[in-house]
């Protein structure tokens, strides 16, 4: 019988530390499996679907850019809150050769967030710093809680328009990046009781591209700072987060927050989760 396996496909895609992720996981927990990293292009996407439907070993994938949206049309049924989303970064395959879509990315940024959200607050703000894929499920997740979001992007009417996709009736807001850009000298009141995000959800930050441009003077006190890149962990933003005296949450915590959910989708089995600072520590190095 082969082993069974999974994968995540994207383009480019051997920077991923999914398979690390997985592998690792697999050694705690003593379980007989692989995760591989495999290039798909545009072009091949389809291609790559059919050949893994007939595939019993293949357990589904993780998505990545550039294909988010793309492999919505590739399977046979979309999760609701995929389908909310827009977005699919997990294909399941069924023993029937069935593919079915999860965006498991709303509950991989939510989860490091888990002890701040069970918390009561008067209000909830979230600064978040882009309009690609990944925006649009911290949108929906942020929106879910009780936030009102204030998305910035390089288009805002891109930004308006999502917004008014996840949530027509809340209060939020659109601008630009070079907002956030700007010096200020607002005077933040004292916000008691109220929770504070900065996120960045742009690939600014991570190898190979400019630093975000952010001036902390729009942040309010008590203000927790987020950025999604993993590539580098420590990112100038992140740094200069905790250089101001802000509570910081890496990329980190997002990708083996998602990652969990897949394994279980995968190999039916909860992920080894009290090993992670082991694991963290093994990523890092």
């Amino acid at each position: 019988m082969s082993v069974p396996y999974a994968e995540v496909i994207g383009d480019p895609i051997a920077q991923s530390k999914s398979p690390a992720i997985h592998r690792f996981w697999f050694e705690r927990k003593g379980l007989e499996g692989d995760y591989r990293a495999q290039r798909v292009s545009a072009g091949d996407l389809a291609g790559y679907f059919a050949r893994r439907r007939e595939d019993p070993a293949w357990r589904g994938c993780n998505v990545t850019m550039p294909h988010k949206q793309a492999a919505m049309v590739q399977c046979d049924r979309i999760d609701p809150l995929a389908q909310q989303v827009g977005a699919v970064n997990t294909v399941v395959r069924t023993d029937d050769g069935m593919l079915t879509g999860y965006n498991t990315d709303v509950a991989g940024f939510l989860e490091p967030l888990g002890p701040t959200l069970a918390q009561n607050h008067l209000f909830r703000m979230a600064r978040v710093l882009g309009t690609g894929g990944a925006a649009r499920a911290i949108v929906a997740g942020l929106a879910g809680q009780g936030f009102v979001v204030v998305l910035a992007g390089r288009n805002p009417d891109k930004a308006r328009a999502l917004l008014d996709e996840f949530d027509p009736g809340g209060e939020h807001h659109a601008t630009t990046l070079d907002h956030f850009a700007e010096p200020t000298d607002f005077a933040f009141d004292g916000r008691e009781g109220c929770c504070d995000l900065l996120v960045n959800a742009t690939p600014l930050g991570m190898r190979g591209q400019p630093a975000l441009p952010f001036d902390f003077g729009h942040a309010p006190p008590g203000s927790v700072a987020y950025d999604i890149v993993t590539d580098p962990v420590r990112t100038d933003f992140l740094t200069r987060a905790e250089a101001a005296g802000f509570a910081t949450i890496d990329g980190l915590a997002m990708l083996i927050g998602q990652a969990a959910v897949a394994f279980r989708h995968f190999f039916g089995a909860d992920a080894p989760r009290e090993h992670d600072a082991e694991l963290r520590e093994m990523l890092l190095r």
